[in-house]
């Protein structure tokens, strides 16, 4: 005799799926489990539409195949949505690929580093991570509209993110005092006499670049100045950028006395166009750049920057993984390090 073997339809023969729940309820496949596993972070009605559809189809979940797929991974993903010019160019990076590597070296865990360079292969990292075949996900240069962070939550799959997108992050982060060394920076170019400061800001839509554009202005408005748009050149973080950006400032009139880049490695592409210019470094105009990577300490003249503790964010970013997938709770852990304005021979 025919049937489904139990209530509710779905596919006949078969298991209800935790997929067909969702369907059901009108939620996320995520909010199902969150639902069924007494996670506090879901509505009391949405709890109750889960119960629900939990209750019409006979769901009952496979809790030995969950731990058993929970169990088998044994790998965290590093995840850079990145060409790879620059993650191997640039030493920020490099320094958190040594920071994670150096806390996982003493565990079980293997570390795959996945670049994302365009729509197709971010697609293909949801698949991929979709089906859970790491434990955890570590992920840098998010921006803001960055989707893989939501997905990251709505699978349940354990991440940290290096930085934020905005000051309300949800996802667990590791991040530097970006406002406030920005702001040591341009207080250490007043504190020098210095009054037409410009600015090579990041992209705007990264958290990072905001803040310390935010303190680039907070520094100017404790000090009675006007903040001039004029002076205020966004690039992008690279080389390149930093050289279009000094050249854009430099066409300005009048021209600046000193200029905080938001990253030493824009700092150097400055430093080459300002050269060029024969403008002299720090005589004619002071120049500050920010993470204090070997980048500053190479340069001619040494460039005074903002020190942020990379290869430990790495490390941080490691050991809270590794708390979020053996005792994943309600909340969030969130760190934000300190960081120190290291002063040399530019400024």
């Amino acid at each position: 005799m025919a049937g489904t073997g139990r209530r509710g339809g779905g596919r006949p023969g078969g298991r209800p799926t935790l997929e067909e729940v969702a369907a059901r309820a009108g939620v996320g496949r995520g909010t199902v489990s969150r639902v069924i596993n007494g996670s506090p972070r879901v509505s009391a009605r949405t709890r109750a539409a889960v119960e629900e559809a939990v209750a019409e189809l006979g769901y009952t979940p496979n809790r030995a195949a969950r731990a058993l797929a929970g169990n088998r991974a044994d790998a965290v993903a590093l995840v850079i949505p990145e060409p790879e010019t620059r993650v191997f160019a640039e030493p920020y990076f490099s320094d958190v690929i040594r920071g994670v590597g150096a806390e996982l070296a003493d565990t079980e865990l293997q570390l795959l580093l996945i670049l994302i360079r365009t729509p197709k292969e971010r697609q293909r990292l949801a698949q991929y991570l979709s089906g859970h075949r790491v434990d955890g996900v570590l992920l840098v240069s998010v921006h803001a509209d960055d989707p893989l962070p939501d997905l990251l939550e709505e699978i349940e799959m354990p991440a940290v993110l290096g930085g934020r997108r905005t000051a309300g992050e949800p996802v667990a982060y590791v991040d530097s005092d970006n406002t406030g060394g920005a702001r040591a920076a341009v207080e250490h170019l007043l504190a020098g006499g210095r009054r037409r400061i410009g600015t090579i800001a990041g992209p705007h839509d990264m958290h990072a670049a905001r803040c310390r554009l935010d303190g680039y202005r907070a520094a100017l408005a404790a000090a009675g100045l006007p903040e001039d748009d004029a002076l205020v050149v966004a690039a992008d973080f690279t080389e390149g950028g930093g050289r279009r950006a000094m050249r854009e400032l430099l066409d300005r009139e009048p021209g600046p006395d000193a200029v905080f880049a938001a990253s030493d490695v824009m700092a150097a592409g400055a430093r080459q166009v300002l050269r060029e210019a024969g403008r002299r470094v720090p005589d004619d105009i002071a120049l500050v750049g920010f993470d204090d990577s070997p980048i500053a300490r190479h340069m001619d003249p040494p460039l005074t920057s903002v020190r942020q503790p990379i290869e430990e964010m790495g490390r941080a970013m490691a050991r809270v993984l590794l708390e979020e997938i053996t005792e994943r709770g309600p909340g969030r852990p969130q760190l934000v390090l300190p960081t120190e304005l290291v002063v040399r021979k530019s400024s």
